[in-house]
């Protein structure tokens, strides 16, 4: 998505000494909308180019990982069969095994039965069940947090039907409360309320007006010349996009390359017409940072980071260089663990310094 132009910066007025409020709320806007499409077209660039460098340098590790998973739970369970292992061993074992069966089936759409027979096996509960329970959990803290009825807990089979509830009942909810301002709205009607209704329409009003200023010198079927007429058709086209999107700015962007407005013009326009263009820019500006939050949301999401605010595009290069040295670190870590398994007096000890190492991260935890 191209920049806008520098044209379209209002300068001070001959004989002007400074630009009004309004003038610099405007410049301000632009500049904000500039960098938002940006950010915006980075995003959208970026994106591919990292699940082009995840599949090629994560891919192949991802593979061997599982392999290496497989291998893991396999060993684990034959440890479980022989004699020997204390009580703690044998927990620590059994944790072990259905800790990484739970890391395998939840990349399996649908999970293997010889796994989840697996996980039965040595779980205290059942896998269906303890993904339920983990379900309940989660939606007694969404219903907490956000005081949504979910409905009844053996309804959700899924995460995503528990998020797909949540979104459809916060829409649901939401639609409820505009409803109920709109009704209120109608039975008193303020004047601020007025004021901003009026103000809502003059920025309508405004859209399109200068929509009709440019379908009127673009209009193709005025044009004998066919590489006009092309032309002319390549930008109306433009223009009734901009228009269907209410894009003010594309909308004056289009005038300034047709040459109907210039700076000198868009200085001597009034300060209610610039108001009204603030408005219409304010809004533009507003749907644009939404949609950057939920494209950086959705990412960090594929991605499997934290999610959060701020991320740069132009990062994503090195996030995958990360993320694939943070999988072989991983990867030579449970290589290490299955060696350790290798020789009984060996894989004791290494169970002890597990358990060890579990009872020093339960204490660092931050009490909820």
């Amino acid at each position: 998505m191209p920049a806008p132009p520098h044209g379209l910066q209002i300068g001070a007025a001959a004989g002007s000494a400074a630009l009004t409020p309004a003038q610099k709320r405007f410049n301000t806007l632009i500049r904000k909308i500039d960098e938002a499409r940006q950010a915006l077209a980075d995003w959208q660039a970026q994106i591919p180019l990292y699940r082009q460098r995840h599949a090629q340098l994560l891919g192949p590790l991802l593979t061997e990982l599982t392999a290496l998973r497989e291998r893991w739970v396999d060993r684990l369970d034959s440890l479980l069969a022989e004699p020997g292992w204390s009580k703690a061993d044998r927990a620590t074992l059994r944790a072990l095994l259905c800790d990484t069966v739970a890391e395998l089936l939840a990349d399996q759409d649908p999970p293997d039965p010889a796994l989840k027979a697996l996980f039965d096996r040595h779980a205290e509960v059942d896998y269906d069940t303890e993904q339920q329970q983990v379900r309940l959990a989660m939606k007694d803290m969404v219903e907490a947090m956000t005081g949504v009825d979910l409905g009844e807990a053996r309804d959700i089979t899924s995460d995503e039907d528990l998020y797909q509830r949540l979104e459809a009942e916060m829409a649901a909810q939401a639609a409820q409360a505009q409803a109920r301002e709109q009704a209120k709205a109608a039975r008193r009607k303020t004047g601020a309320q007025a004021r901003r209704e009026a103000e809502a329409q003059d920025a309508t009003q405004s859209v399109r007006e200068v929509y009709r200023r440019l379908a009127s010198a673009l209009h193709p079927d005025r044009e004998a010349d066919p590489a006009q007429q092309a032309a002319k058709t390549a930008l109306m086209q433009r223009a009734n996009q901009a228009y269907a999107a209410n894009d003010l700015l594309s909308l004056l962007t289009l005038q300034l390359e047709i040459e109907q407005v210039d700076a000198d013009h868009l200085a001597r326009a009034s300060a209610a017409q610039i108001k009204r263009y603030n408005a219409i820019l304010q809004e533009q500006l507003s749907e644009l940072q939404r949609e950057l939050l939920l494209t950086e949301e959705g990412f960090r999401h594929e991605a499997g980071l934290e999610p959060g605010w701020g991320l740069k595009p132009a990062k994503l290069g090195a996030l995958v260089k990360t993320q694939a040295r943070d999988l072989n670190l991983h990867l030579r870590r449970l290589q290490h663990d299955l060696r350790m398994l290798d020789e009984p007096a060996m894989a004791k000890r290494w169970l002890k310094l597990v358990r060890q190492h579990q009872r020093e991260a339960e204490a660092d935890a931050p009490f909820i």
